[in-house]
């Protein structure tokens, strides 16, 4: 079916918003051509308005598309070719994935608090390991999680000193500054596919601490918000192939 002038002119007005047209775009475009539009802006705005560089907006991007709560496959793909050609490095981009693998952490530095506390409370005076003392290196460049390491090591230092390992020589060296790790992990923490308050909390009073701007957090926090577009791509393929299903045995019992 040929596209009306008014639905180019929304097809082309979220590639520009979005700089991609997919199988779902197009279903949604033919079946509800308003909502395309309405999530062109939506979607396009936390990008557009913010202080946060492009690189830095495709990198959170890649973050949360690779993000082991998500993994889109046509998004990651979208976004990784976005960083690089926005000015970040491969280094920069096995930084952010570094930082998605440590993800899973911030529920074992919870649920091991939670430990702790009913520990405490059903066996008071319960001695524990004194752990270990977390190096400056690695409290400058990971300060929310030193104090969870090192309450870690009071139950399983030897875990704690290979998740120590892991977090601070993972990474590259040479790609993210602190203050992006900072706001990766507050995306990351943020977004509604893993959304963890207490880790919200604990890493913007970091990136308050290291002078990073509330509205440098702010985009980073919208930013995850539309990723939840995702199911409504999933859904819109199926609804259109459904219909088009329909139409056919209909036109072949005619």
């Amino acid at each position: 079916m040929a596209q009306s002038v008014e639905q180019e002119r929304i097809k082309q007005k979220f590639i520009a918003a979005r700089g991609y047209w997919r199988p779902w775009t197009d279903a949604i475009l033919k079946l509800h051509p308003d909502f395309l539009e309405r999530y062109a802006d939506y979607a396009g705005q936390p990008a557009r308005k913010g202080p946060l560089s492009p690189r830095m907006v495709e990198l959170v991007y890649v973050a949360l598309d690779a993000s082991s709560a998500h993994m889109y496959g046509p998004g990651l793909s979208t976004h990784l070719k976005g960083a690089l050609n926005t000015g970040a490095t491969p280094s920069d981009v096995l930084d952010v994935l570094h930082l998605v693998a440590m993800q899973g952490l911030e529920a074992v530095f919870a649920s091991t608090a939670i430990l702790g506390q009913e520990l405490d409370s059903q066996l008071p005076g319960e001695r524990r390991s004194a752990g270990i003392p977390a190096g400056e290196a690695f409290k400058a460049a990971y300060p929310v999680a030193a104090s969870s390491i090192e309450y870690l090591a009071q139950f399983d230092a030897e875990y704690a000193q290979v998740v120590t390992d892991f977090m601070q020589f993972g990474g590259t060296g040479k790609g993210l500054s602190a203050n992006e790790r900072l706001l990766v992990q507050i995306a990351l923490n943020a977004c509604f596919t893993a959304f963890n308050p207490e880790a919200v909390r604990l890493h913007i009073r970091a990136a308050l601490n290291t002078g990073i701007s509330a509205s440098e957090i702010l985009q980073v926090i919208q930013l995850g918000a539309h990723l939840s577009v995702h199911g409504t791509a999933l859904g819109a393929v199926s609804l259109n192939e459904i219909i088009e299903s329909v139409e056919e045995k209909s036109h072949e019992s005619q």
